[in-house]
């Protein structure tokens, strides 16, 4: 595929769709400018609780219905993707995701920086923990090895930045950029239909259920779905007055399988008595934002939500805070402020009730607070980003 003359060829390489959404304004600035040419290129992947690599035609399917035209790299043998990657010839590479686990061999960051500059943008809304004995950021922010070898790091949040200021390399290759994703969120909110899978034309009160993935002291332990998704399909049952949309973290119904947390077995029956009450539904592709707007309030234990939910919808969630979860970093603690917290079944019945009857209470002030910590400059994260690269770009023109 030859170059257009005097434009910057970028490559975005894509196997987490469900957020594309830190890239997609991104590519779509870049196609309305003279200065870039812009391709998605799709690869198989391999998320938590799959046996293999594989699924690129579901990343596919995504782009072909968002009408995004886009090079499929659907190979078992990721080295002739590679060959047809490097035939695109691209002058930079965007990665919304940092873990190298989950890109086949060939795809790793090691082999992508020998023929083109990397690009990583994280794919979360924002940083909200800390990890366990850590003080300051995370150490899995920034001293991944994404981290070390991207040629530029378009990063979300101040102290991150700062962060690589003490790192062998530093923080030149570091900016300041604030989130597309969230700005695309907010964007959508103002342009998009609602959805809901139960029908929006449905009277009933409208939750949207969005359990996190983590379980484990391990990793984050966010997530209460394990100890809670039957007393969930009771209330269900019980409370026709009331429709409950389950939009899962992407890697929940793995995880739950893989780190033995329910049996294959026991997920599938009870998916199945879930999506058999007339009142419930399970929705996995969805935009969010549409979901949000058709929702009446969103249900969750964690994380990015607690912060986008509010951003995008100037309301605060129900969050089930789960005892012995990651403690939040000072931006957490502004998100989780925003929220109207519970820690048990008979809380959130309270919750749910007071909403249906009264309302939530407004955290007007917790949200315009958490707004001007986590939304540094609106609606213009994809516009520096465009601003930094054109500069980058300078030896290649």
């Amino acid at each position: 595929m030859s170059k257009a003359r005097g434009r910057i060829r970028v490559a975005f390489l894509v196997f987490y769709f469900e957020a594309w959404d830190a890239l997609a304004e991104i590519y779509r600035q870049m196609l309305e400018s003279e200065d870039f040419e812009p391709i998605v290129v799709t690869i198989p992947r391999k998320l938590t609780g799959d046996a293999d690599f594989g699924n690129e035609e579901a990343v596919s399917d995504f782009f072909t219905n968002l009408e995004i035209e886009h090079v499929r790299l659907d190979f078992e043998d990721s080295y002739r993707g590679l060959a047809e990657l490097k035939r695109l010839a691209p002058d930079y590479l965007f990665l919304n995701y940092p873990w190298q686990k989950n890109y086949q061999p060939a795809y790793k960051i090691e082999s992508l920086i020998a023929f083109t500059r990397v690009c990583y943008v994280p794919y979360f809304s924002l940083p909200l923990v800390n990890e366990p004995g850590i003080r300051g950021v995370a150490p899995h922010l920034f001293r991944q090895t994404t981290h070390r070898l991207a040629h530029l790091l378009f990063l979300q949040d101040r102290s991150v930045r700062d962060a690589f200021e003490h790192t062998e390399r530093g923080a030149h290759h570091a900016h300041f950029t604030g989130t597309p994703k969230v700005d695309s969120l907010i964007e959508k909110m103002s342009n998009t239909h609602p959805y809901w899978p139960l029908g929006n034309e449905s009277k009933r009160f409208k939750v949207l259920w969005a359990p996190h993935h983590s379980f484990g002291e391990a990793w984050l332990n966010f997530g209460v779905f394990d100890s809670m998704h039957e007393q969930m399909l009771e209330f269900a049952r019980l409370h026709h007055d009331i429709e409950f949309v389950l939009r899962p973290h992407p890697y929940m119904f793995g995880t739950l399988v893989a780190q033995g947390y329910m049996s294959a077995e026991a997920l599938a029956t009870w998916r199945a008595n879930w999506d058999a009450l007339p009142n419930t539904a399970t929705d996995e592709h969805s935009e969010y934002a549409a979901l949000m707007l058709a929702a009446d309030l969103m249900f969750t234990d964690g994380i990015s939500f607690i912060a986008e939910y509010p951003l995008v919808t100037k309301r605060p969630a129900i969050y089930w805070e789960k005892a012995g979860h990651w403690e939040f970093n000072p931006l957490g603690e502004l998100a989780a402020a925003t929220t109207v917290r519970v820690h048990d079944f008979h809380e959130f019945e309270q919750a749910i009730q007071q909403a249906i009857e009264w309302g939530l209470p407004s955290r007007k002030t917790e949200i315009e607070q958490l707004f001007s910590a986590a939304v540094p400059y609106p609606g213009q994260s994809a516009e520096r980003i465009l601003a930094i690269l054109r500069s980058d770009a300078r030896d290649l023109l």
